[in-house]
């Protein structure tokens, strides 16, 4: 089985839960030996994994939550031209 970048990014999270087949983990493996990009969203989700399970508390920058919306909304407009998000 040969992945490529579109067909490793779903398995990524079920990877590092070891939740994978023996053969898509080997196959996986094999596409993130030779592919930076999918190598760097596997280090990235695994170092989100952790700072999130630290048991300290921590608080997002004031005004986070409405920026981050507006993004969102400005990405499914590009995204979906003619379409609005409901």
């Amino acid at each position: 089985m040969r992945l490529d970048c579109k067909h490793v990014w779903p398995y990524i999270s079920d990877y590092i839960d070891d939740t994978v087949t023996p053969e898509e983990r080997r196959a996986i493996e094999e596409h993130l030996e030779h592919c930076e990009i999918c190598s760097a969203i596997l280090d990235s989700v695994h170092n989100i994994l952790v700072l999130t399970a630290d048991d300290r508390i921590f608080r997002l920058p004031l005004g986070y939550s409405e920026r981050m919306h507006e993004r969102i909304g400005a990405e499914l407009a590009k995204a979906a031209p003619g379409d609005s998000p409901e």
